[in-house]
């Protein structure tokens, strides 16, 4: 104990300042001899004399100001090498020690470590240069210290020399950690990054953004203020101001932190491997050092709080290195952590969730105004840098959302209005031609049926108008791949059979009708019923299986539409669809045509008037079809295709039958077979008539004109030749007319007007 009050009398009549260094053993602030030397380094002044008060001559000058802290930390080391020494531990072995005054100057602790290097057991205090120090004995085997970190790195660049081990109770400067550049330094401290990270944590937790840092102006201020800028931007923190004040500033009111004392020193041989493996116990805490040198403590979380004038300094938390969380105690320290959050510490006030952050080039990050997210974007935290964007295929989301809604699946329903009305309009249509089936059947032998063509080919007609209303019900409903396909293929086959028939009438009505020859032989030729509707509805069948083999319709959603999902078939091919209703437009023109040409025909049977109206009705709707289908969008897209299927469908049903079935039920006395022969007779004579005047107004014109150059002898021969040819056609006509009125009654009976 006598060495411990020697040191302690010195510092004692000493505390302001330290005497000047004449040798080196004045230098020494505490020794103790020992089998194996421990250095230490202490900084037990806060600093040396500056320069003005001192010529600037290359000695160790006075150290002023005492510090009572680190005084007891050296103490410590002291007492616990006693306790060794004092224990069986060691068992011939004693442990000795150097404890200097760095006078927290680099300089100072620089000719500590240079003391510390010198050869063992040599007359004078020299540090021998060596290619390998393997075998270099020098004065101690290891180093305790020091404090702060700027001191520790100088310190342990050169003990690396001779990889002698440096164990600091203070410096946590992060760049010790790398063993590359301070391979022998282990520290029972964490380092800096565990200490800034706590801090940011504490931070984080307590929802402040808006903070300010002081450093100290040293490798481990700097450092430190380094690490701590980086990790809280990574947690969008922002520093409102920095301020680096000059270091080694003592604050006496900064609660002493005892160092954890080494328990046991082992032999000298390989001291550096050992030391990094030691594992010990304190309160059932297991401690040891990592790869990096550093010990696996943690950090205690204080609170400054001035009562009554008085700054008290209460624990409130351990941090815990491995598992990046606080420990709290008990229920008041925890009351007092939460208590933190009520301080405000923002630039800005937090953006709710459905909002985002809005900076400007000129501002901090944590200095914003918040904004709503605009429409298919959302948030669902506060504070987001950026509105997340819905999947706008399947999802949809309001201005200042904070989550994504799926989209409605949309399609024209059955229960639609629109729907309903259409389906009604088809239904009826299918009551009409179920009724005028019913009348056409019960009136077989009417000649206003017979003149249709034969109950065979209305009940073929009605059954293509049948299937044409039956196909509106493909197009509504949730659209499945079968729809898709049967709907236009159902329509198109069966309105290229309907119209096929009423093509092979008008035919039948021109070739009824036809008083010129050539034409009339021209139409004979032509008129194969049969042939005519197998070959225009076979053609369709063949462009309808193309279509389905090679490109057909399929169910496709829509997603263009921001907050539904539009379920409808698409076509496939375009031009195929085209061609569907491109075939089925130049049948009807060419039945316009041919139905146009007999529209003068007996009034009570003139069916051709009433198939051109049929006609016109159904190429008005499809070209109005054309731009507004093209225009159209949405669910009700079907709708269109089956209001122009109606109108076109309506057209030519009623333009085909309705005027038959107004004879037959309102106008019997025309529907006899006496009324019909009758107005016959009467259209027959009226155009055999009209066809003879036409060509005795042609043999007056030709009688003057032959009349006014009588002179010619040669001419008056052909003039003769001429009349008498002209002659023979009149009779010749007059007897066809004739025979035409004669035989034109059993002939009709199979004719169609």
């Amino acid at each position: 104990m006598a060495l411990l009050i020697i040191p302690m009398a010195c510092f004692g009549s000493t505390l302001a300042t330290s005497p000047p260094c004449q040798t080196p053993d004045d230098f020494v602030a505490a020794t103790s001899p020992g089998h194996i030397m421990i250095g230490g380094l202490f900084a037990i002044h806060e600093k040396m004399l500056s320069s003005e008060d001192y010529p600037r001559r290359p000695e160790i000058q006075k150290c002023v100001g005492f510090e009572i802290s680190i005084f007891l930390q050296a103490l410590a080391m002291i007492h616990s090498i006693e306790m060794i020494n004092n224990s069986p531990l060691l068992s011939g072995v004693t442990l000795g020690y150097e404890i200097y005054d760095t006078c927290t100057e680099v300089t100072v602790a620089m000719a500590a470590t240079l003391r510390f290097l010198s050869k063992l057991n040599c007359s004078r205090e020299i540090v021998e240069f060596k290619c390998d120090y393997s075998s270099y004995m020098p004065r101690v085997k290891a180093v305790i210290g020091a404090g702060y970190s700027e001191i520790t790195m100088a310190v342990s660049r050169m003990l690396n020399l001779q990889l002698m081990p440096q164990v600091s109770y203070e410096s946590t400067a992060e760049i010790l950690s790398d063993k590359i550049r301070f391979p022998s330094f282990l520290r029972t401290v964490p380092g800096d990054f565990y200490q800034t990270k706590a801090m940011a944590h504490l931070i984080q937790k307590s929802g402040w953004n808006w903070i300010g840092i002081i450093a100290t102006d040293d490798d481990y201020g700097r450092l430190a203020l380094n690490t701590f800028t980086v990790q809280t931007a990574a947690n969008n923190v922002c520093i409102a101001f920095k301020e680096v004040l000059p270091a080694f500033l003592s604050d006496n009111t900064i609660e002493v932190r005892i160092n954890e004392t080494l328990e046991k020193i082992i032999a000298e041989a390989q001291l550096l491997d050992v030391l990094k493996n030691v594992t010990f116990t304190d309160e059932g805490n297991s401690f040891h050092f990592d790869a990096n040198g550093d010990m696996n403590t943690g950090y205690d979380v204080v609170l400054w709080k001035e009562i009554d004038g008085h700054m008290t300094i209460t624990k409130m938390a351990q941090y815990d290195l491995k598992n990046d969380v606080f420990i709290i105690t008990d229920q008041e320290t925890k009351n007092e952590f939460r208590n933190l959050k009520q301080i405000q510490s923002k630039c800005s006030k937090e953006c709710s969730p459905g909002q985002m952050k809005k900076t400007t080039r000129s501002q901090h990050i944590c200095c914003y105004e918040c904004v709503n997210c605009p429409e298919n974007h959302y948030s669902n935290q506060t504070d987001m840098d950026h509105c997340l964007l819905c999947n706008n295929e399947t999802h949809w989301a309001p201005v200042r959302s904070t989550r994504c809604f799926e989209k409605e699946v949309e399609y024209l329903n059955w229960n639609d209005s629109l729907a309903i009305l259409l389906l009604s309009l088809s239904l009826l249509g299918i009551l009409f031609v179920l009724a005028i089936g019913i009348i056409f059947t019960r009136n077989l032998n009417t000649p206003v049926v017979k003149s249709s063509g034969g109950l065979l080919v209305c009940y073929v007609i009605l059954l293509c108008h049948f299937l044409n209303f039956a196909s509106t019900g493909f197009f509504i409903g949730e659209p499945q791949d079968f729809t898709c396909k049967t709907r236009q293929t159902l329509f198109g086959v069966s309105f290229t059979l309907c119209i096929s028939c009423i093509l092979m009438k008008s035919l039948k009505i021109l070739l009824a009708f036809s008083f010129d020859p050539k034409l009339q032989n021209f139409l004979k030729c032509l008129y194969k019923p049969i042939l005519i509707i197998f070959t225009c509805t076979g053609i369709q069948v063949v462009i309808c299986t193309i279509w389905l083999i090679f490109a057909a319709p399929a169910v496709e959603e829509n997603v263009s539409l921001p907050r539904v999902i539009i379920l409808e078939c698409e076509e496939g091919s375009v031009l195929a669809f085209g061609t569907m209703l491109g075939y089925i437009a130049i049948l009807a023109f060419i039945c316009f045509i041919f139905a146009f040409k007999g529209r003068k025909l007996p009034e009570h049977y003139n069916e051709a008037k009433f198939i051109t109206f049929g006609m016109l009705i159904y190429f008005i709707a499809w070209i109005t079809f054309i731009p507004v289908y093209a225009t159209t969008f949405g669910k009700y897209l079907p709708a269109v295709e089956i209001i122009v299927i109606l109108i076109s469908n309506y057209g030519i049903l009623c333009c085909t039958f309705f005027p038959k079935c107004y004879v037959i039920l309102c106008k019997q006395e025309t529907n006899t077979k006496s009324a019909f022969l009758k107005m016959i007779y009467s259209y027959s004579s009226h155009a055999a008539s009209s066809l003879a005047i036409s060509h005795v107004s042609l043999d007056s014109t030709n009688s003057s004109i032959t009349m006014t150059d009588p002179s010619s002898g040669g001419r008056s021969a052909a003039w003769q030749e001429g009349k008498d040819l002209q002659a023979q056609a009149f009779a010749h006509i007059c007897r066809e007319n004739a025979t035409r009125v004669s035989k034109i009654l059993p002939r009709k009976r199979i004719s169609s007007i």
